[in-house]
């Protein structure tokens, strides 16, 4: 049965690193030693040990030890024998582009289905829906691919923010974002706001956090969804 957090951000301001999913973590990671954290995500400026040793941090207080998949041999049969995984934030297309050319974005998805308990934070967050095409992040690397692990029937687009009233920026929102996308694809989009997350146990998938979330389908008005709803019509 499959056991996911996809969460719209690990850090919420004023807050130290995963402290507002603690509670969360606790149950999902319940039992846990040890994960496995896939750190491929940020593209500079920290490297993967360093990324790993933040999420070590997080995890410690939690009785959680934390090893970087970036460190194993062989990632695939790290996935495999994981306790539980987790996928760190930063750039989606730097993340998917180094899942596909290790050949783990399927097996990655086979893993969490079996019922591995898997933590997305942003990026990590993006690659639990069928596409990465409703990221808000630069193309700064060209991935083989725009299929992600497509553990929720439908893609996400965590950070999603609304338009701020009485702001005179004349740019494009997300929403405006999401309905290009909707040009073209008909994959349902869930924006994912600050201190949400989906929660999925075996084919239900709930909306946590204080927060709704505003839903996106091809054809039809944007509308929201209370925190404790339920997200499996989304098909």
């Amino acid at each position: 049965m499959k056991q996911i957090v996809l969460a719209s951000t690990s850090t919420l301001f004023g807050e130290e690193y995963l402290a507002y999913l603690r509670p969360v973590l606790e149950k999902l990671f319940a039992g846990v030693k040890e994960i496995v954290f896939i750190p491929y995500a940020r593209p500079g400026g920290i490297s993967h040990d360093d990324y790993t040793s933040k999420a070590a941090g997080a995890f410690k207080e939690l009785g959680i030890a934390v090893r970087g998949l970036h460190t194993f041999d062989n990632p695939a049969a790290a996935l495999d024998q994981a306790q539980g995984i987790f996928t760190g934030g930063g750039n989606t297309f730097v993340l998917v582009k180094a899942l596909h050319d290790n050949g783990l974005m399927q097996h990655l998805k086979q893993v969490a289905e079996k019922g591995t308990p898997y933590l997305g934070c942003s990026a990590g967050t993006n690659i639990g829906g069928q596409t990465m095409q409703t990221t808000n992040d630069m193309p700064i690397v060209y991935p083989s691919s725009f299929q992600t692990t497509g553990l929720v029937p439908f893609n996400i687009n965590p950070h999603y923010l609304d338009p701020i009233e009485g702001s005179h920026h004349m740019g494009e929102t997300r929403e405006t974002r999401i309905r290009e996308f909707h040009s073209q694809n008909t994959t349902p989009v869930v924006g994912l706001r600050e201190g949400s997350w989906l929660q999925v146990n075996g084919e239900e998938i709930t909306l946590g956090g204080k927060l709704t979330a505003r839903i996106f389908e091809q054809g039809k008005a944007a509308y929201e969804v209370e925190s404790g709803s339920t997200l499996q019509h989304l098909k």
